[in-house]
């Protein structure tokens, strides 16, 4: 998924231990691995109304990342939600509000959409698996609630119209839990915890199957750039099945690393690089729809997003930056010829790089304006475009 929400890694590491436990109060939700993740030293921070780990047992940042991108990490991602869409009419209604092609994908593939507004804004951007008899989503955390809002309003509608057996939506959040497991090694450290063969699988194909006895769901997808899975279990089966995996050589890794995986793989984060003010024409993900919706619409702001597309009226882009000195954080200026064209949306420095790097929404002349300079503390440091994912990506393919 693009945006599976974590705050900036610099969060993670400036706050003090105890400042960080703090944030883990009882008004916060708690996944099935919380008591799993205290016993494990995990630095426990505020994520969307979630006590979720930060770091683990004092381990820092890079080792964290880099262990991601050379073995396997698990995440506990039991934050996000999980929905099942049932129904004889629950591509119709998806295919309402999301630009995929969903009807297009055979039983048991996936894709990255995006749910839109009118005015072809971007609500947020989901993982959708279709299944012979149901659809698997998954939605992010920070927008669960505004998206089961909006979600259950156009399905009322939709239902009204088609019948009332047209489509059902279930919520499976709280009664899940979902871990992603990242790596080139995840392959080697799932597989003898799952009972299908997973070499199988290409990326963005998933399967229903059992799991310590219990209905599982196991994605080859993730958010870290690298191979890996997604792999959605019940909710009490949660805590075995990371320590069964850091059982089989894999490691805990959390937001920290998180965030800093998804930014060296160009991934958007949805609060900072996307939102309802921002058009996937302008985000560069054009890609997640699909010829036939292009031309024949039927997705919330379609004639909006084909406008600026087609009479290529968008003024700005989300382009990457190889950053000098001081990281560019969410809010720093870039100028170029001593005045401002934009700001940086994500920015951090890159574990496997060894230098900052930063996405940014600056104009689509932007090559023509001269050099380019990130603003830090009032201190400009040279930047130059640069083509994403800053860290190549290695997905499985077919």
């Amino acid at each position: 998924m693009l945006s599976r929400a974590a705050a900036p890694a610099r969060a993670w590491s400036r706050r003090s231990g105890a400042r960080q436990r703090a944030f883990a109060s009882d008004t916060l939700k708690r996944t099935a691995l919380y008591d799993f993740h205290v016993k494990s030293k995990g630095t426990m921070v505020d994520f969307a109304g979630w006590a979720l780990p930060a770091l683990y047992g004092g381990e820092q940042l890079i080792p964290s990342v880099q262990r991601c991108r050379t073995k396997s990490a698990v995440f506990d991602v039991s934050h996000m939600g999980q929905l099942r869409i049932t129904g004889p009419k629950r591509i119709q209604f998806l295919e309402s509000i999301v630009v995929g092609a969903i009807g297009d994908l055979p039983a048991t593939k996936g894709q990255l959409s995006l749910m839109t507004n009118e005015n072809g804004g971007i609500i947020d951007d989901t993982v959708i698996t279709n299944y012979e008899d149901h659809v698997y989503m998954v939605i992010n955390a920070g927008c669960a609630d505004k998206d089961l809002a909006w979600i259950f309003d156009r399905l009322a509608g939709f239902n009204a119209k088609e019948g009332g057996d047209a489509c059902h939506v279930q919520v499976m959040t709280q009664d899940r839990s979902l871990l992603a497991v990242q790596g080139p090694e995840a392959e080697k450290h799932l597989q003898p915890l799952c009972d299908i063969d997973l070499s199988k699988l290409s990326f963005m194909e998933g399967r229903e199957t059992t799991l310590g006895g219990k209905p599982a769901y196991v994605t080859r997808c993730g958010y870290t750039g690298e191979d890996g899975f997604e792999v959605s279990v019940a909710y009490g089966f949660g805590v075995e099945l990371a320590e069964r995996l850091l059982g089989e050589g894999s490691a805990m890794a959390g937001l920290g690393a998180r965030d800093a995986l998804r930014l060296e793989a160009g991934l958007c984060l949805y609060g900072n690089d996307i939102d309802e003010e921002t058009t996937p024409v302008e985000a560069k993900l054009m890609w997640t729809i699909q010829k036939r919706r292009r031309q024949d619409g039927g997705f919330p702001g379609h004639e909006k997003i084909m406008a600026q597309f087609t009479g290529k009226t968008a003024t700005r882009g989300r382009v990457g930056l190889l950053c000098s000195g001081a990281p560019a954080r969410k809010g720093a200026e870039v100028r170029a010829g001593g005045k401002t064209i934009g700001v940086v949306t994500s920015g951090s420095h890159s574990p496997i790089l060894g230098r900052p790097v930063a996405m940014a929404y600056l104009p689509n002349n932007v090559k023509d304006l001269g050099p380019l300079e990130t603003f830090v503390r009032n201190k400009g440091y040279a930047a130059e475009l640069s083509k994403m994912p800053f860290v190549p990506t290695k997905y499985k393919s077919a």
